[in-house]
C-alpha cells in the first residue's frame, strides 16, 4: 500500500487575497505540491516518469471543499494519499490543515489519466504498480 505523506507549508503573503485569507486557487498549488511529495516517498520522482517512461499524469478532474480559512505566516500540513490507482488513470486525495490546532482548512481530490507525450491515454507501466497500490490483474480491464 503506498504512503501517507505530509507536506509542511508557509503561507507566503503573495498566496493571500484583499480579505487577507489564502486565495482559494493556491489550495491546488499545495496540492500539486503534496501529490510530488507522496510520488518520492513512493519510490520515484514524477519527473523522472515524464523523462524516462514518456507517461504523464493529466487532472481530468479535481475538487476542494474549504472548510476553515488559513492566512499570512501560518504553517499548514498538506496530507496526501492515493485514493484509488488503475493502470489507466489514478485519484489523490488531501486533507490541508492548520499546524497550530490541527483545524481542518481543506479536503479534496485530484483524478489522473495517464497520457502519452502524444496527449493519448495510455496504460501506466508495470513497474509502477506496487509503487501506486496496484495489484497486477486485478484492475487489467480498466
Amino acid at each position: 500500500m503506498p504512503p501517507v505523506t505530509e507536506t509542511r507549508l508557509r503561507v507566503r503573503y503573495a498566496e493571500t487575497d484583499n480579505m487577507g485569507v489564502v486565495y482559494y486557487a493556491n489550495y491546488y498549488v499545495w496540492m500539486e505540491v503534496g501529490r510530488v511529495d507522496l510520488c518520492k516517498a513512493c519510490g520515484f520522482n514524477y519527473r523522472d516518469m515524464e523523462i524516462e517512461d514518456g507517461v504523464f499524469l493529466a487532472v481530468a478532474e479535481s475538487e476542494c471543499r474549504y472548510r476553515f480559512p488559513a492566512r499570512f505566516d501560518d504553517e499548514v500540513i498538506v496530507k496526501t494519499w492515493i485514493d484509488r490507482a488503475t493502470p489507466r488513470m489514478v485519484t489523490f486525495a488531501y486533507e490541508m490543515r492548520l499546524a497550530e490546532d490541527d483545524r481542518v482548512l481543506a479536503t479534496g481530490l485530484t483524478r489522473h489519466v495517464f497520457v502519452s507525450r502524444a496527449m493519448r491515454p495510455t496504460r501506466l507501466p508495470e513497474k509502477y504498480f506496487a509503487l501506486f497500490g496496484i495489484v497486477r490483474g486485478a484492475d487489467a480491464a480498466r
